[in-house]
């Protein structure tokens, strides 16, 4: 009986072990789901279907919001080493964050002769640094400098039109803000304002959607919707700098 009780309790053990080590593997499956839509988002910018390019950039960033959680709640690292899970990501990240929004920026007529030119250039260069950058966290696990999310301005810009000098600034400066010590809140992982933060990216994700689905309708309740969650994320954490948390009463200067 007690070699049975063993025996049961170690194909238990292993098939537990299996169970993990498959969900883990899914997660790295799920992630490579977002290479999938940046090629869809890419076809339809090549077709100028600006509206569909969105929309597919969207889900894109949906995926991405989800599997870093998941990755960290079955320790892919540990259950499914085969796959490097941050390259992947990365590699996906590049695409839909930083490449397909240049390109849209630069098809579409926004930024006129020149400018678009230099906004391209700025966009895929400063990105291609700051990805590979050992310095991109912060010690509560937000983003040192702009975090390159690209596919939020482009999308921002496409909703608001703004005149094309005003895009090359944006883009400079945040181009330039990429490798300046200032903190950008990751939506999920610090613990200092999530209850807003995470409800200011969900709304910024929901604006995005509608948006894209009305087609950039000028008239649409969306463009202010997004103008508001952008701003939060855009500032949240340089306020973060500024504002001293409270610990145990005492005050203390956040990373």
């Amino acid at each position: 009986m007690r070699r049975f009780a063993f025996a049961t309790r170690v194909t238990m053990d292993h098939d537990s072990l299996m169970t993990v080590q498959f969900r883990a593997l899914c997660v790295h499956l799920f992630t490579a789901t977002g290479a999938v839509f940046a090629m869809l988002a890419m076809l339809a910018a090549v077709e100028a279907k600006w509206d569909l390019m969105f929309l597919w950039l969207v889900v894109a960033f949906v995926v991405d919001g989800i599997d870093g959680p998941l990755a960290r709640k079955y320790d892919v690292g540990t259950n499914a080493p085969e796959f490097d899970g941050v390259l992947l990501d990365l590699i996906i990240d590049y695409l839909t964050y930083v490449f397909i929004p240049a390109f849209a920026l630069f098809s579409s007529g926004l930024m006129d002769g020149w400018t678009g030119w230099v906004a391209i250039i700025l966009i895929t260069f400063a990105s291609a640094l700051y990805f590979a950058d050992t310095r991109m966290k912060t010690k509560d696990k937000s983003f040192s400098g702009f975090p390159g999310c690209w596919n939020m301005v482009v999308l921002v810009i496409f909703a608001l039109e703004p005149n094309f000098w005003v895009s090359l600034a944006l883009v400079s400066v945040l181009a330039v803000g990429m490798f300046l010590p200032f903190k950008f809140v990751h939506p999920v992982r610090p613990q200092r304002w999530r209850f807003i933060t995470l409800p200011m990216a969900l709304a910024w994700t929901f604006f995005a959607g509608w948006a894209a689905w009305v087609d950039f309708h000028p008239e649409s309740w969306a463009h202010w919707g997004l103008v508001i969650t952008s701003l939060y994320l855009l500032f949240a954490g340089i306020a973060q700098q500024l504002i001293p948390q409270r610990k145990g009463g005492a005050r203390v200067r956040s990373g």
